[in-house]
């Protein structure tokens, strides 16, 4: 290889890696806007299940139209005589992990909102992957070692650290938000133990799509359940917040983390994911007027501190592909 060549491979990988980081760094920072995005709408007097539906009918159109692309494109890929990658019984179990994934842990964590801080929110779901390490325990028999435990009583100490602050102030609303939360935690946990094996099969794109285009209706079915058709009426700031939670919370950070992962790699994109947390405290600041003391503070160290001591020995590509729609 000539030295032109050479130094024109090592610009185009440079070029790759500052896109791949830049395309990071939007993902999560668009990520962490879900939380302010639903206070703000709290504000303006649009409930949590309106908000998912919002959501939905906003997203779901786009996921559903990139997921047929994809579908097309691996169906022309497929050598003649191959089977097919999506079967009914996979499109099954898709469908069903995607409710439990994008509404029932998306609806508990809406529905958290309307109790606890922001920025409590965001700590305690960031938390999750520990009770993917624990159902491997119970389920699965994977053990658990003292370095992971020790990351987990980190975390949950920084945890409790902010919800005693909090709901001192607050009084029991803390502790139905925290519960509400926490049960999203789980359920995201159980999502990502589901959807290992499909992601694995599908892809991310494809499996993502249809995991969303399940929950729409799941969540459509919610509301009207427990809302009239003309609650959907919003106008003013309640529509432009309906049309964000959608796009720049939803699919913008989807297709920023997808492409980051592609220039840079899963490991990377976990790493600076992990600003994700710090923006929505900034932004709970400087926006909503949320408190932050010392405990806050020390409590979003703790946390975050445990988290990556917890990551460093866990590897994080579910994480990574599923976060950004969760």
């Amino acid at each position: 290889m000539s030295s032109d060549a050479a130094s024109s491979t090592r610009f185009d990988y440079r070029n790759h890696a500052w896109a791949g980081f830049a395309l990071a760094l939007a993902g999560a920072a668009f990520f962490a806007t879900k939380g302010i995005v639903i206070k703000l709408a709290l504000a303006e007097g649009i409930d949590p299940v309106t908000t998912l539906t919002w959501r939905m009918i906003v997203a779901v159109p786009i996921f559903l139209t990139v997921g047929i692309i994809t579908y097309r494109r691996k169906l022309a890929a497929t050598p003649a005589g191959a089977p097919p990658a999506l079967t009914l019984p996979v499109l099954a179990q898709t469908l069903g992990v995607g409710v439990i994934g994008y509404y029932v842990a998306s609806y508990l964590d809406f529905a958290a909102l309307g109790y606890i801080s922001a920025q409590l929110d965001r700590l305690i779901l960031l938390t999750y992957p520990f009770f993917v390490v624990l159902f491997g325990a119970v389920f699965f028999r994977r053990r658990i070692t003292g370095p992971m435990a020790g990351a987990l009583v980190v975390s949950y100490a920084g945890i409790a650290m902010i919800f005693a602050h909090d709901m001192a102030i607050e009084g029991d609303d803390v502790l139905l938000g925290a519960g509400l939360v926490f049960g999203s935690a789980v359920a995201y946990a159980a999502y990502q133990i589901m959807a290992k094996p499909l992601i694995d099969r599908l892809g991310a794109e494809l499996f993502t799509s249809i995991a969303m285009s399940a929950a729409g209706p799941a969540v459509v079915t919610h509301f009207l359940a427990t809302h009239p058709v003309g609650a959907l009426a919003v106008t003013g700031n309640g529509f432009l917040l309906m049309l964000a939670i959608g796009t720049i919370s939803t699919v913008v950070p989807a297709y920023c983390i997808s492409g980051a992962i592609g220039l840079i790699g899963p490991e990377r994109t976990a790493i600076i994911g992990n600003i994700s947390p710090l923006v929505t405290v900034g932004l709970a600041i400087f926006i909503l007027g949320e408190a932050f003391t010392p405990w806050h503070a020390l409590g979003t160290v703790l946390v975050l501190g445990g988290v990556w001591l917890f990551t460093r020995r866990e590897k994080p590509k579910v994480k990574v592909l599923e976060e950004s729609t969760a």
